[in-house]
């Protein structure tokens, strides 16, 4: 336990650190030491301080988790299962989720920051109903009949790709790792995944209750590490047959390289944004506040389509402009195990610093700074709500 400042250090927090239990990368069903020996630390967002020592994948360890997936998918019984088989362990892991549930939360928000309150109720609910839904999939997986010209009939067949790759980033944790490995399991593909070296923590406990639940060894392999080596090792790796990334446009464009260099291996990518709001004379004011409030703070502003810009039609300009930093002014910024919290730190040390320096680039480019633009607190990577006027359209 330790004690974290509130917002503009008002009040003393209690910062509950949850225990660690998993921190080794997950391969062929166990929990392994990385090939070097080699460490790196997570750290709580909420004070700095190192959360555990995580084990660092480089290319060894992508190389043994690849050939773990493949032999899962050659030789083992995942891909060869009825599709109701699949989902019922599927459904089993949901189930450990459920039983789990204040656990998980507790990873990722001591791990990213991210508000226990909602981790409860919207990220973790929502990974397991994600999960659920393609597990429901799992034997509904049909091709097509059809004629073709002559005495012949066609037919297509789906079958499962082979060895997925993922790499996720690190604003939710959770979702991210079901969004991405929920229709590659149901499909009967076996995965690596490579969580963000930021939030590597709620990851391997999902290995591990996917060990519980029956899914068998090589199927789900998790290698933390970082971008430059675990991630560019699995985008490169030769076998490995699809790739999925979400992240920044710039990281997007080195993966699809690195697949179209290696062996053509298709690519999903879900990519950054800077999603603008257009708001006009005859909306509701208040409403919009709210909305805008929402779409650019909520996690932090840490989601890939936030409200980042508002356009707002001159009639009710001044109006709007008013009522917006009083409610970002509102938005109470402070531990995001506090129930009364709406916004918690920034995931790591990096994007603190990251959007502070964007917080003086706007000064500087001559935007007027109507609120926020300072970290909150002494201690850990909070930053108040921050809303600039008069911004140029370049």
């Amino acid at each position: 336990m330790g004690s974290n400042e509130g917002s503009g250090g008002e009040r003393k927090q209690t910062v509950v650190v949850p225990e660690i239990k998993f921190t080794k990368l997950f391969i062929n069903g166990e929990f392994v030491d990385a090939a070097s020996g080699k460490t790196f630390e997570t750290r709580d967002p909420r004070t700095g301080d190192v959360l555990a020592h995580v084990a660092e994948a480089d290319k060894a360890d992508v190389d043994l988790a690849v050939a773990a997936a493949r032999e899962a998918f050659e030789h083992g019984p995942w891909p060869r299962m009825s599709g109701y088989a699949r989902g019922r362990a599927m459904s089993k892991l949901a189930d450990l989720m459920e039983q789990h549930i204040e656990e998980l939360a507790l990873l990722d928000g001591a791990d990213a920051g991210k508000l226990l309150l909602l981790g409860k109720i919207i990220d973790i609910p929502s990974a397991v109903q994600m999960l659920r839904y393609y597990a429901g999939a799992a034997d509904k997986i049909h091709g097509d009949s059809l004629r073709v010209s002559g005495k012949y009939q066609g037919y297509t067949l789906k079958e499962p790709i082979g060895v997925v790759g993922v790499i996720i980033p690190w604003n939710f944790p959770s979702l991210m790792f079901f969004l991405k490995i929920s229709p590659a399991l149901a499909a009967g593909c076996t995965v690596v995944v490579k969580p963000a070296e930021q939030t590597p923590l709620s990851a391997l406990y999902y290995a591990d209750l996917a060990r519980q639940a029956g899914i068998p060894d090589g199927v789900i392999n998790v290698v933390p590490g970082f971008g430059p080596t675990a991630g560019a090792a699995i985008a490169s790796h030769m076998d490995v047959d699809s790739v999925a990334f979400t992240g920044s446009g710039e990281v997007g464009r080195l993966v699809m390289e690195a697949s179209a260099r290696s062996n053509l291996k298709t690519v999903s990518l879900e990519l950054g944004g800077k999603s603008p709001l257009i708001i006009f004379d005859d909306a509701d004011v208040d409403m919009a506040v709210e909305l805008s409030r929402l779409a650019i703070f909520f996690n932090k502003g840490e989601v890939c389509v936030a409200g980042s810009r508002v356009y707002v039609q001159e009639g009710i300009y001044d109006e709007f402009v008013k009522k917006a930093v009083v409610a970002a002014q509102n938005w109470k910024v402070g531990d995001p195990f506090d129930v009364a919290t709406n916004m918690g730190p920034q995931v790591d040390k990096f994007q603190f610093e990251r959007v502070l320096k964007y917080i003086d680039l706007g000064k500087s480019e001559g935007a007027t700074l109507l609120t926020g633009g300072k970290p909150a607190g002494d201690r850990g990577y909070y930053i108040e709500p921050t809303i600039f006027a008069d911004v140029k359209t370049e």
